[in-house]
Protein backbone atom coordinates (compact mmCIF):
# COMPACT_ATOMS: atom_id res chain seq x y z
CA UNK A 1 0.00 0.00 0.00
CA UNK A 2 1.31 3.40 -1.06
CA UNK A 3 1.25 6.72 1.20
CA UNK A 4 -1.43 8.81 0.55
CA UNK A 5 0.09 11.55 -1.80
CA UNK A 6 -1.04 14.72 0.78
CA UNK A 7 0.82 14.07 3.47
CA UNK A 8 4.54 15.02 2.29
CA UNK A 9 6.98 12.58 3.95
CA UNK A 10 9.72 16.26 4.42
CA UNK A 11 6.83 17.55 7.01
CA UNK A 12 6.80 15.50 10.04
CA UNK A 13 4.39 17.81 11.84
CA UNK A 14 1.29 17.68 9.05
CA UNK A 15 -1.68 17.03 11.86
CA UNK A 16 -3.58 14.16 11.16
CA UNK A 17 -6.55 14.34 10.19
CA UNK A 18 -8.37 12.42 12.82
CA UNK A 19 -7.66 15.29 15.16
CA UNK A 20 -5.83 13.82 18.01
CA UNK A 21 -3.68 16.47 18.18
CA UNK A 22 -0.74 14.33 16.87
CA UNK A 23 1.50 14.20 13.06
CA UNK A 24 -0.02 11.85 10.95
CA UNK A 25 3.82 9.92 10.97
CA UNK A 26 2.93 9.47 14.88
CA UNK A 27 -0.70 8.53 14.53
CA UNK A 28 -2.26 6.67 11.85
CA UNK A 29 0.31 6.62 9.47
CA UNK A 30 2.19 3.70 10.94
CA UNK A 31 -1.40 1.88 10.40
CA UNK A 32 -1.33 2.52 7.39
CA UNK A 33 1.79 0.80 6.80
CA UNK A 34 1.09 -2.36 8.59
CA UNK A 35 1.73 -1.92 12.12
CA UNK A 36 -1.53 -3.32 14.18
CA UNK A 37 -3.94 -0.85 15.84
CA UNK A 38 -3.63 -1.85 19.28
CA UNK A 39 -7.14 -1.06 19.97
CA UNK A 40 -10.92 -0.11 18.76
CA UNK A 41 -10.44 3.75 18.67
CA UNK A 42 -7.01 3.58 16.95
CA UNK A 43 -8.67 1.70 14.18
CA UNK A 44 -11.42 4.17 13.98
CA UNK A 45 -9.53 6.82 13.95
CA UNK A 46 -7.04 5.14 10.64
CA UNK A 47 -10.25 4.27 8.89
CA UNK A 48 -11.33 7.78 9.30
CA UNK A 49 -7.86 9.03 8.06
CA UNK A 50 -7.91 6.55 5.51
CA UNK A 51 -11.18 8.13 4.12
CA UNK A 52 -9.75 11.57 4.03
CA UNK A 53 -6.72 9.80 1.95
CA UNK A 54 -8.91 7.79 -0.30
CA UNK A 55 -6.89 4.13 1.01
CA UNK A 56 -9.47 1.73 0.02
CA UNK A 57 -6.91 -1.27 0.53
CA UNK A 58 -6.54 0.30 3.85
CA UNK A 59 -10.32 0.25 4.72
CA UNK A 60 -11.00 -3.15 2.82
CA UNK A 61 -8.11 -4.93 4.87
CA UNK A 62 -9.71 -3.12 8.13
CA UNK A 63 -13.29 -4.15 7.51
CA UNK A 64 -14.61 -7.64 8.98
CA UNK A 65 -14.79 -10.43 6.34
CA UNK A 66 -18.58 -10.77 7.47
CA UNK A 67 -19.59 -7.45 6.39
CA UNK A 68 -17.46 -5.90 4.00
CA UNK A 69 -17.97 -4.98 0.50
CA UNK A 70 -16.27 -7.09 -2.20
CA UNK A 71 -15.00 -3.57 -3.67
CA UNK A 72 -14.42 0.12 -2.43
CA UNK A 73 -13.56 2.40 -4.98
CA UNK A 74 -13.66 6.03 -3.18
CA UNK A 75 -12.42 7.85 -6.09
CA UNK A 76 -15.95 6.97 -8.09
CA UNK A 77 -18.31 8.63 -5.31
CA UNK A 78 -19.08 12.00 -5.36
CA UNK A 79 -15.72 14.09 -4.18
CA UNK A 80 -16.17 14.34 -0.40
CA UNK A 81 -14.45 17.10 1.57
CA UNK A 82 -13.59 15.28 5.49
CA UNK A 83 -13.94 18.41 8.06
CA UNK A 84 -12.66 16.40 11.02
CA UNK A 85 -13.39 13.52 13.55
CA UNK A 86 -14.79 13.53 16.47
CA UNK A 87 -14.61 10.60 18.90
CA UNK A 88 -17.80 10.93 21.62
CA UNK A 89 -17.53 7.18 23.54
CA UNK A 90 -14.98 4.19 23.44
CA UNK A 91 -16.14 1.16 25.01
CA UNK A 92 -14.15 -2.09 25.40
CA UNK A 93 -17.31 -4.67 25.65
CA UNK A 94 -15.23 -7.80 26.46
CA UNK A 95 -11.66 -8.88 25.32
CA UNK A 96 -12.52 -9.31 22.02
CA UNK A 97 -15.38 -6.42 21.12
CA UNK A 98 -15.42 -3.28 21.42
CA UNK A 99 -17.71 0.29 20.52
CA UNK A 100 -16.90 3.47 19.61
CA UNK A 101 -19.40 6.48 18.97
CA UNK A 102 -18.38 9.50 16.89
CA UNK A 103 -19.02 12.40 15.05
CA UNK A 104 -17.00 12.34 11.28
CA UNK A 105 -17.69 16.40 9.64
CA UNK A 106 -17.87 16.58 5.91
CA UNK A 107 -18.77 18.64 2.88
CA UNK A 108 -20.46 16.06 -0.12
CA UNK A 109 -21.25 19.67 -2.32
CA UNK A 110 -20.91 22.74 -0.58
CA UNK A 111 -23.41 21.88 2.90
CA UNK A 112 -21.71 20.50 6.10
CA UNK A 113 -22.81 17.83 7.26
CA UNK A 114 -22.27 14.99 9.82
CA UNK A 115 -22.31 11.11 10.69
CA UNK A 116 -22.79 10.81 13.95
CA UNK A 117 -21.99 6.37 14.40
CA UNK A 118 -21.96 3.84 16.88
CA UNK A 119 -19.12 1.31 15.47
CA UNK A 120 -18.81 -2.26 16.59
CA UNK A 121 -15.46 -3.53 16.32
CA UNK A 122 -13.99 -7.01 17.11
CA UNK A 123 -10.39 -8.67 18.29
CA UNK A 124 -9.86 -11.80 15.85
CA UNK A 125 -6.32 -13.49 15.19
CA UNK A 126 -4.65 -10.17 17.60
CA UNK A 127 -6.16 -7.44 14.60
CA UNK A 128 -9.19 -4.97 15.50
CA UNK A 129 -11.25 -4.89 12.15
CA UNK A 130 -14.46 -2.81 11.65
CA UNK A 131 -17.95 -5.21 11.64
CA UNK A 132 -20.92 -2.15 11.15
CA UNK A 133 -22.41 0.49 12.51
CA UNK A 134 -25.64 2.37 13.39
CA UNK A 135 -26.33 5.58 12.58
CA UNK A 136 -27.84 8.40 15.12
Amino acid sequence: MSLPKRVSLSKPNTLCPCESGKSYQACCQPYHLGEVAPDAEKLMRSRYTAYVFKLDDYLLATWHTSTRPATLNLNDEPPLKWLGLQIKRFNTISVSSATVEFIARYKPAGKAERLHEISEFVLENERWFYVSGTHN
